[in-house]
């Protein structure tokens, strides 16, 4: 199979016999294929995994789709930047000099900059993020703290106490060969994670690499947590955009409005591949081609009035229908279709699940342009960084533990918000502290 040669399910053909296109998308909510039973996937007699979705590529179907609409991955950048903040700080404002001295020496053999920025996307891309912390030779000290992707990660089955016991880090996007292709490491309880590393150092463990995985709580009890953001995926708000950006390019490109959107699961592909014994790449591509074909042909001529498309479908958890083939005729009778409003509506949609406000990140779509004042917009990012507190919490577990390990007196960690001021005060930004830190303020002219 040529792996590098990736299936284009998305596309925009002519309808035989009319001066109109027909757009083939897949349809997004087939991402999440937690909806079936999840075994674990074993690797050898010793070792297996609970996979993050039934193919486990469900991390990177995600990172697909984003990356596949300019508002999502906008969004999704500008929360990361949020959670953020003025960046991860070790306050040593009070501590003696030794300890002064051993932070900074630290914080210098470490990138916190790169590490907390890493965490903050896995934390707004997944629900969770992963941090190792190495310790000294004779476990008397953590020297390092390194970020593992949480695409990247997967989790071992839990014991019949709920306990997950280690980490496994490999590239999943690709079939692996051995065993030595997974990288083990030992998870700490994340309900107590700094007693369960006082056990396993009084049991003389030799291990000096443990993992702490930092979660956001969800409703659901699932090994990998859905983000929040799934409802866009399994509602139509997603396609739609989608949609429209197709229908625009095929208009500009060819003057043949959008007269049909067919909309196909992803599953409906693999299903067929399967069934004929489709291996190589580039032979199921050009059986998508054939199919698409034979869709259209379906849709066009006098032969075919009257016929009927018979599409299987399974109702979800939810209860809702959901269908592999779902063919909508687009209502093109007004000039340039509905496009031009429904483009805003859904924009403002995506930025509503996103949590994020239009004006924020730089553009308020649609011909109708509208803006706040600089007092609402202040107002609006000084909101968007107060709902970080939840999260720099859950984030901060992993630098208490550190400095309580490593015996800095008097020291605290914290994420200043960068609080934007106004022109009468002569500077463009400044620092404040936060509730859970015990720095001073700070001031930072740029």
């Amino acid at each position: 199979m040529d792996a590098s040669f990736s299936l284009n399910y998305n596309s925009v053909e002519n309808v035989p016999g009319y001066e109109a296109r027909a757009a083939f998308i897949v349809n997004s909510a087939s991402v999440f294929k937690e909806d079936v039973d999840i075994v674990p996937t074993i690797v050898d007699d010793s070792l297996s995994y609970i996979p993050w979705g039934g193919d486990n590529q469900m991390p990177f179907n995600i990172l697909d789709l984003i990356e596949k609409d300019e508002t999502l991955a906008t969004c999704q950048c500008f929360n990361a930047e949020v959670c953020y903040g003025a960046g991860l700080r070790y306050d040593t404002c009070i501590a003696s000099a030794a300890v002064k001295s051993a932070v900074e020496d630290f914080t210098l053999d470490n990138d916190l900059a790169s590490y907390f920025l890493g965490v903050s996307q896995d934390f707004k891309h997944f629900g969770f993020a992963v941090s190792v912390l190495i310790l000294n030779e004779d476990g008397s000290r953590i020297v390092r703290l390194l970020r593992k992707e949480a695409c990247y990660c997967r989790f071992t089955p839990a014991d019949k106490h709920g306990r997950i016991s280690k980490i496994l880090y490999a590239n999943w996007r690709k079939p692996l060969s051995s065993r030595s292709d997974i990288e083990e490491i030992d998870l700490l309880d994340p309900a107590s994670p700094w007693r369960d590393l006082q056990d396993k150092l009084a049991q003389k463990t030799h291990c000096r690499k443990f993992a702490i995985v930092s979660r956001i709580p969800t409703v659901d009890s699932t090994y990998y947590p859905i983000p929040y953001y799934g409802a866009l995926f399994r509602g139509k708000w997603y396609n739609i955009k989608q949609l429209i950006g197709i229908a625009k390019e095929a208009k500009l490109k060819n003057s043949a409005p959008i007269k049909y959107h067919i909309e196909i699961g992803k599953t409906y592909w693999e299903s067929i591949f399967r069934a004929e014994g489709i291996t190589d790449r580039r032979k199921q591509q050009e059986r998508i081609v054939r199919e698409k074909q034979q869709i259209l042909d379906f849709l066009t001529g006098a032969e075919n009035s009257g016929k009927a498309w018979f599409s299987t479908f399974y109702i979800s958890p939810d209860g809702k229908e959901q269908h592999d083939v779902v063919i909508n005729k687009i209502d093109d009778s007004k000039e340039g279709g509905d496009w031009e409003t429904d483009i805003q509506e859904a924009i403002n949609m995506i930025c509503f699940t996103m949590r994020v406000h239009s004006n924020l990140v730089g553009s308020v779509p649609g011909k109708a342009q509208s803006n706040n004042s600089g007092s609402d917009k202040r107002e609006l990012y000084t909101i968007a960084q107060a709902l970080q507190k939840p999260y720099h919490d859950l984030l901060f577990t992993v630098h208490r533990i550190i400095i309580r390990f490593n015996k800095w007196d008097n020291v605290t960690v914290g994420v200043p918000f960068i609080q934007l001021t106004t022109l009468d005060e002569h500077q463009d930004a400044k620092q404040v502290k936060l509730p859970n830190s015990n720095s001073d303020n700070e001031t930072d002219n740029d």
